[in-house]
Formats: structure tokens, C-alpha cells, sequence
């Protein structure tokens, strides 16, 4: 049987270094929040998959789904011969995202894939080509989904150039000194000395931040990207690529504001674990793409779509928006009774389950990169798995899956502060 040290020379020997791997252990079996290593060791997982298991490895409604539907076909490839479940995943997907308009949903793989039909569907929409972005962002490793994405290193070094007509504005982030007014005089700025408004197809952002930072879109900022957008023509793209399906303690994470976007753009949690990736939008919108314009071979694959359709009747029925809230708040308690110890901790943020820590250097003020790396590693030790994320890499998000044990849950929150208090 092979071991992690075996593996691990194995892995150097036939793979590209460029896959960046966090862990030097490699798993072997997984149920819930627990994955189990191939010597045994037992880790609890606060990771997800990077928030693809909101309701946890291999639940067994999800498992039984992709079970039903390996017996009947695995593959007829939509484009060719279609299916009915896959038309009524789009029915329940249009009827669960914000938004009091009619709606079309289609499906891909991957959340890059989404977020590049997004753009193309903006572009045929409105007969335009420029698209704006913003700082900190990540939208995925395609060469559009490099260009969207605000952020250099590692996503964007040495494989330019990018796609043309892709802008950038910052992100509002008052921590780092980025107010709201700043971001949009910023925008105002862009439309006076690099692009004519007139010639924008979209505005694409993360209602809060993934790679960023887990930074939240103020409210007043998404009601005047709102009202920018109406007044020059423009979509509002919305990627809920990790924030959707009851991360954030509702549906979505655009649930939580007053107002609406034209596009959104779905994937990682909505399959449990399956490549699947949506996107969803106003029915007008979605149709001007002529037909063969959006698809894949794989795009909405029936053992994917089977187990979309459990994930959203286990967290209903499971009532996860709930129990993600509920979640959230014990770990921001605990994360706050524990930042009397550990004055690093300059911020602590995010809505429902979604949330992040920022370290920082009480005396210097500067990012604690170095902290941050060290109170991952430590805690991987003691058998919790964390990610970091963040223009300066010095932040700590927990997205551990809403189905968690409570006991696991207060296993890992006491492992979690065992590793910051170091």
C-alpha cells in the first residue's frame, strides 16, 4: 500500500509543479467533515474542497442520486440528445436566484467555464466588448478568467497577454484604506481616461470576495454599481461561484441586497463534489447567444446534475441558510473571545458561514504573512485543514461543510485556537 512519502516522490516525478498542492498527505477515504489520510491519520476538514462541500463529503443523498443515475446513462452529451433533468434543474435554479424577472439557466462544468459564457452571453447581449473588474477578484484560471481576476501572483505570472479590453477598478476595502466613494470616483475615472462607458458589455464582481479576502461588497456600493449600470447600459454580472447555495446563510449571496443583477454566475457547491457550473440570467439576456454559441461535450452531465438536485433538497430539508448562520456565529464568538489573546487578529468578517480573519502586525500595521502561513501549518499539525486567501495572503477563511457534527465543529474550533495562540 502507498504512503504519503511515496506518493508525494511519485507526484514530483509526474505531475507539474505549477499544480500548487497545500497538503503532503494524500486521502484516502472522506464522510462529512472528516477525511482520513492513506496511513490512517484522521484530519477535520474546515477547507471543503475550497467551498465545494457545503453539505459535506459523499452525503449519502447525494450519493445515492449519482448512484440511480449510473444505472441509466452516464453520458448522451445534452447538445445531442437531451434530458429532462437537466431542464428542471434550470426550472428550480431559476426559481431559487434573486430576482423578480423571468430567468433562463444554462449549464457547464466548470466556475471558469461559467464566468467565460457569462461574458460572451454580456457581449452578444449588448453588442459591446469591454468589461470591468475589480482588485482582489478571482474569476478563474482561463485566459478570460485570468484577465478578470485582480490578482498578479500566482494566477497571472508568465502567461500573458490577456484578452483584450478588460479593466480594473479597486475593490472597496476600508481595512486596507479603500473606501466606497474611493472605488467609485475610481470607476468615474475609467470611463473619463480608458474606456468609454458606451462601449462596457459588463461589470463583473464577487458580492464577496474568494481569493480576495472574504471582503464583503458594502450595500451601498452594489445599489450605485446598480444604478451605474442602468444608466450607461451596462450588465451586472454577479459571480456566486463561492458564495452561492447557503454559504453565506441565504441562497445566495445577493440575496442579502436590495438589489438585482442580470447575470450570475454558479458552480462549486451546487453538485456536491460533481463538475457542475451554471449560469443564470434574464431570459432576454440568456437567448441572444445563437444556438450552438454556449455548450460543452460535458456541460451539464447527468451524474452532476442528479447530484444537484440532492444538494438542493438536502439543504432544504436539512434547512442549511439556518444552520450556516448559526455555525457562523459560534465560530465569530469564539474567534472574538479568542482576539483578546491574539492581537494579531485585525479583523474578523464575512456573512454567515463565509467568514475570514485578517493578521496583521499590531505594532508594524503591515500584513502578518508569515503568521498566517504558521498558524495554517500549525493547525495542520494538531489534524485541521485551513485555507488562506488574500491580496496579501495574510487572511484565514473557514469553509467547513454547514452538515458538520457539532462535536467535530468544537473539536476543530478548539484545535483552530490552540494553533493561533501558537
Amino acid at each position: 500500500m502507498s504512503n504519503n512519502q511515496s506518493l508525494q516522490a511519485r507526484k514530483a516525478a509526474a505531475t507539474p509543479r505549477g499544480v500548487g498542492v497545500m497538503a503532503s498527505f494524500y486521502v484516502e477515504r472522506a464522510l462529512n467533515a472528516e477525511l482520513w489520510d492513506v496511513e490512517g491519520r484522521r484530519f477535520i476538514d474546515f477547507a471543503g474542497g475550497i467551498a465545494v462541500l457545503n453539505t459535506g463529503h459523499c452525503h449519502p443523498k447525494v450519493t445515492a442520486a449519482v448512484e440511480a443515475q449510473l444505472k441509466r446513462f452516464t453520458h448522451s452529451c445534452y447538445q445531442v440528445v437531451p434530458y429532462e433533468s437537466y431542464i428542471a434543474l434550470a426550472e428550480r435554479i431559476n426559481a431559487l436566484t434573486p430576482g423578480d424577472y423571468a430567468k433562463k439557466t444554462a449549464f457547464f462544468s466548470t466556475g471558469a467555464e461559467a464566468v467565460e459564457n457569462a461574458i460572451k452571453i454580456a457581449r452578444a447581449a449588448t453588442g459591446r466588448s469591454g468589461v470591468i473588474a475589480f482588485s482582489g477578484g478571482f474569476h478563474g484560471r482561463t485566459m478570460m478568467g485570468m484577465a478578470l481576476t485582480g490578482k498578479v501572483v500566482p494566477y497571472k505570472v508568465g502567461f500573458g497577454p490577456f484578452p483584450a479590453e478588460i479593466y480594473h477598478a479597486p475593490f472597496p476595502n476600508p481595512l486596507h484604506g479603500v473606501s466606497v466613494e474611493q472605488s467609485l470616483k475610481a470607476l468615474h475615472e475609467l470611463f473619463k481616461s480608458d474606456v468609454d462607458p458606451k462601449r462596457v458589455a459588463a461589470i463583473i464582481l464577487e458580492p464577496v470576495q474568494g481569493e480576495g479576502g472574504f471582503y464583503v461588497a458594502p450595500p451601498e456600493f452594489m445599489r450605485a454599481l446598480r444604478g451605474l449600470c442602468d444608466e450607461h447600459g451596462i450588465l451586472l454580472i454577479a459571480d456566486e461561484i463561492q458564495t452561492g447555495f447557503a454559504r453565506t446563510g441565504r441562497w445566495f449571496a445577493m440575496d442579502h441586497y436590495d438589489v438585482q443583477p442580470d447575470l450570475m454566475t454558479l458552480a462549486k457547491s451546487m453538485a456536491g463534489g460533481y463538475p457542475l457550473s451554471a449560469v443564470t440570467g434574464k431570459a432576454e439576456i440568456m437567448d441572444t447567444p445563437n444556438p450552438g454559441g454556449l455548450g460543452g461535450t460535458y456541460a451539464g452531465n447527468p451524474l452532476a446534475i442528479a447530484a444537484a438536485h440532492a444538494v438542493l433538497d438536502v439543504i432544504e430539508t436539512e434547512q442549511l441558510n439556518a444552520r450556516a448562520n448559526l455555525l457562523g456565529e459560534r465560530l465569530k464568538s469564539r474567534l472574538q473571545a479568542i482576539k483578546a489573546d491574539v492581537p494579531h487578529i485585525a479583523d474578523i468578517r464575512g456573512p454567515g458561514a463565509m467568514v475570514a480573519i485578517e493578521l496583521i502586525d499590531p505594532v508594524s500595521g503591515q500584513a502578518d504573512v508569515e503568521r498566517t502561513k504558521a498558524v495554517q501549518a500549525r493547525a495542520l499539525e494538531r489534524g485541521l485543514i485551513l485555507l488562506t486567501c488574500g491580496t496579501y495572503a495574510n487572511v484565514i477563511r473557514f469553509l467547513f461543510p454547514l452538515t458538520i457534527e457539532d462535536s467535530v465543529f468544537a473539536e476543530g474550533l478548539d484545535i483552530l485556537e490552540a494553533a493561533l495562540k501558537g
